[in-house]
């Protein structure tokens, strides 16, 4: 059994997805699904049980012996989120919860972090995870920071020599796109909020550049194609005795124009891009650069390619945001996900 929470969200259903095309494994999913359409997430998965998270941890308690794993995806993901106080209720406190009971029955923890605990770049982008390293970090929003902060105790615990989970994973996402993002809004990515105009031929805006030395459209991004992101998730279920903080990206900044050229390219149309100013209550803490750096992750055997931006764009376009049924199930990732081991 694994125990996937956050598993009706973006990357949550996508775990989901790949998993549930394991006849050895039974997925459990964690979440609250509310009123909106996110049960679509999960309608082509085929799932064991749906918990809230009220009652994940009494769920891992009394069912200790059958979980292999949890990889535990939810969080509030907003980088707006103002209230930090649910930002410790949700990202924080659940996260050590977790921690403390997968180490005491022996059950793996494999966790969503976050690029945004990288701040403005100004210290890099490298996975380290020494004591030293983590400390110059200083991230730019109070998400990031609730991100940072259950990093830094993981590490500590771990370099302790006390009691951890048999193997524990963060992954440092970078900025991941693809299809079941629709339920998040005003966080979707640009592909997404951008496809109706570029599909329809109309314009698409993008801000313009507030910094020296980047033209508009040209701040950069990590952009990862979610599918990759999961074969990353995949290859650490698949290598228990691999832990550690570990960058998610594709270790390739491309431009927000590359990413809405791919866009039209997709569509069949030509780019028509209008510029607009960036709203003041974000310049300060806009990030205009970031690139993974993937060699710890290299190192540690991860050898999975990774889909060009043009590649993931196009795949997202076709076969999702142009069809009918846009969303990605378990249909999407056979036969990759039986290779997946960690029963």
């Amino acid at each position: 059994m694994i125990v996937v929470t956050g598993g009706a969200g973006f990357i949550g259903s996508h775990v989901v997805a790949a998993l549930a095309g394991n006849p050895r494994l039974d997925i459990v999913v964690c979440d609250r699904l509310e009123s909106d359409d996110r049960w679509q997430n999960l309608a082509g998965s085929d799932v064991y049980d749906i918990i809230s998270p009220d009652q994940l941890i009494d769920f891992v308690r009394h069912r200790a012996r059958e979980i292999s794993a949890i990889v535990h995806l939810g969080a509030i993901s907003a980088t707006t989120e103002s209230n930090v106080d649910r930002l410790i209720e949700n990202n924080i406190r659940l996260s050590i919860d977790l921690w403390d009971i997968c180490s005491q029955e022996e059950i793996r923890l494999l966790y969503a972090s976050s690029a945004a605990t990288y701040g403005d770049g100004s210290q890099g982008f490298v996975d380290d995870q020494s004591p030293e390293g983590l400390e110059k970090l200083r991230p730019l929003n109070a998400y990031g920071w609730s991100k940072h902060v259950v990093d830094r105790r993981f590490v500590r615990e771990s370099r302790k020599g006390q009691v951890t989970p048999p193997q524990w994973v963060g992954f440092k996402f970078f900025n991941v796109f693809g299809p079941n993002e629709y339920h998040k809004g005003s966080m979707q990515s640009v592909v997404a909020k951008a496809f109706p105009d570029a599909s329809a031929g109309r314009r698409v805006k993008l801000f313009k550049s507030h910094r020296e030395g980047y033209p508009d459209g040209g701040q950069l991004r990590d952009f990862i194609y979610v599918k990759d992101a999961v074969a990353v998730v995949g290859w650490f279920l698949d290598h228990p005795e691999v832990s550690g903080l570990f960058n998610v990206g594709t270790g390739q900044a491309r431009s927000f124009a590359d990413l809405v050229g791919a866009l039209y390219s997709a569509v069949g149309l030509p780019s028509v891009i209008e510029y607009v100013d960036m709203p003041i209550e974000i310049r300060d803490k806009y990030q205009y650069f970031t690139q993974a750096d993937l060699r710890k992750l290299r190192s540690a055997g991860c050898d999975i390619p990774f889909s060009s931006l043009e590649e993931g764009v196009a795949d997202y376009v076709r076969n999702y945001l142009m069809q009918e049924n846009r969303y990605a199930g378990q249909s999407s990732y056979r036969p990759a996900a039986t290779s997946m081991k960690a029963a």
